[in-house]
């Protein structure tokens, strides 16, 4: 398995796009001004207290007040709230927490009333990006993440990945971890720390202890609401989350990005340094690395998959809905359980791949193709659950129901990924929109692809001029590329008369193929 991470830059904003053997699989932008990441920690004021909702509004800087629930605030709140003064004051300016004494511990099953008052200054964490007409979701249980491990200010909790499957590694970690980290903080060992060693593990302590440092002395004086601590820039929040020795490249196509990147991948895998380069050249480095087609050929409302089977996804106020669609493909099996367990195995791969890309979030249905023999059943859901342990996201999958309906519920963090497809019609007809040719030749080639299995020898196509441009145009061309697949010769004739969309393969007598 490779990886690749392709890192495109513009003025406004930067672009990730990670392919897994060549396929994107996950898409994320980052933009100049989004003030409210994920992981950004501010000062800032309650504005009132809601005891019907167990939460308060906060004012965070954004158009909209922020929302903090009462299982959000932490145990250690009181202990918070008294730092916080003392540090805001100038009254206290040894940052460590060693000496810092801890209040009592809030109530779990509290009001929110009780433990904030209206104007009262907090520290709070971005933990759910501002999404359609909602502000931020906020949490005043602060973390900040490293490469190896989470800090936890105000904890004395240490804590090991559920991935990190031998006792005697989680015992190896804790043990080490124990003997590194200061008083007043909790620690949170992620999995990539696994078989690492109390050097890197320190190192990685210390910087985000220096973090700590450096947002403590911002408080003093600090405006409410401000921002006094922010995320690391997407890049190497990227790097530090997914990256692994099955990375094979990264490459960059600004200088100034480029020479950031390889300090920071220099500094977690020095070994890995020279994967990371620097595109140069005529071609965008989407064009080059077949990005753009990607991107077009995958969202939208039809997903194409191999064996002309498809997926159709809808969006709702209150969940996503996927369909799974055999199409018109032909294949050898006996009967249609295999067909449907067939299709629903290519549509369950594919769909983790969607949620991923587009950053699906909130509860999803899909409607897979029934099936009757419960094995089958228990095989798909197997196969989806494996196929979506490399999400990120925190997700559970329930098994399929009699309808054959899968449930899916997936953490919403930021706004969904969503790239229109759709394009001005380009025959003349003022507001109406058509899907991008590149999708419209997916089509086609499923089309084709069935045909020549069925030995046509002689096949034609007629299809609106702009299409058959783009079939035919440059070197290697669509068509090209077809005869060199399938050793046939595609003959292709411009119809003028066609609407954008349509097009008619016939037989070497000039006959219509249905």
């Amino acid at each position: 398995m490779n990886k690749e991470l392709i890192i495109r830059s513009s003025s406004n904003d930067v672009d990730f796009a990670l392919l897994k053997d060549g396929k994107l699989i996950e898409l994320q932008k980052e933009e100049d001004d989004n003030k409210f990441s994920v992981g950004d920690v501010f000062i800032a004021k309650i504005r009132k207290s809601v005891q019907g909702l167990n939460a308060a509004f906060v004012n965070v800087g954004y158009e909209k007040d922020a929302f903090l629930h009462y299982h959000d605030l932490g145990p250690k709140l009181p202990s918070l709230l008294k730092f916080v003064k003392s540090v805001s004051t100038g009254k206290l300016r040894d940052y460590s927490l060693k000496d810092f004494p801890f209040e009592k511990d809030i109530d779990k099953n509290g009001s929110m009333t009780d433990a904030l008052k209206s104007n009262q200054s907090v520290l709070v964490q971005i933990v759910k990006e501002p999404i359609s007409t909602k502000g931020p979701r906020i949490s005043s249980e602060l973390s900040i993440a490293g490469r190896y491990i989470v800090l936890v200010p105000f904890s004395d909790r240490i804590s090991i990945s559920q991935k990190i499957e031998t006792k005697e590694e989680k015992d190896r970690l804790k043990r080490l971890v124990k003997s590194i980290t200061p008083k007043g903080f909790g620690v949170i060992v992620r999995t990539v720390a696994e078989g690492k060693k109390v050097a890197e593990l320190d190192r990685d302590l210390q910087n985000l202890l220096s973090r700590w440092t450096a947002m403590c002395k911002k408080l003093h004086r600090a405006h409410h609401p401000s921002k006094v601590l922010g995320e690391m820039n997407k890049a190497s929040s990227i790097l530090r989350d997914i990256f692994n020795d099955s990375f094979t490249s990264i490459i960059v196509d600004d200088e100034a990005l480029y020479i950031q990147i390889k300090d920071y991948v220099q500094e977690i895998a020095p070994k890995k340094e020279s994967i990371v380069k620097l595109h140069q050249g005529n071609v965008p480095i989407f064009e080059k690395y077949g990005i753009e087609r990607q991107i077009k050929t995958s969202f939208g409302r039809t997903v194409s998959m191999s064996k002309g089977a498809y997926l159709v996804i809808e969006h709702t106020e209150a969940l996503h809905v996927i369909d799974v669609n055999s199409g018109n493909r032909s294949n050898k099996a006996t009967n249609q359980e295999d067909t449907a367990f067939e299709v629903n195995i290519i549509a369950a791969t594919e769909m983790a791949r969607q949620l991923r890309l587009r950053d699906m979030g909130g509860i999803i249905v899909v409607d897979f193709i029934d099936m009757n023999r419960v094995e089958n059943r228990k095989k798909l859901f197997n196969h989806l659950r494996d196929e979506m342990k490399d999400d990120r996201a925190k997700h559970k999958i329930l098994p399929p129901s009699k309808f054959g309906l899968i449930q899916i519920t997936r953490q919403r963090v930021r706004p969904e990924m969503n790239i229109k497809t759709r394009e001005e019609n380009p025959n003349g007809l003022n507001g109406q929109e058509v899907e991008a040719p590149i999708k419209i030749v997916g089509k086609i080639k499923q089309d084709l692809d069935r045909l020549i299995k069925k030995d046509y020898n002689k096949v034609t196509l007629n299809t609106h001029p702009f299409i058959a441009a783009f079939l035919t145009k440059g070197f290697p061309s669509v068509r090209t590329k077809w005869f060199m697949k399938h050793k046939k010769w595609v003959n292709i004739q411009p119809r003028d008369a066609y609407t954008y969309l349509e097009y008619h393969f016939l037989d070497k007598d000039g006959n219509q193929i249905k």
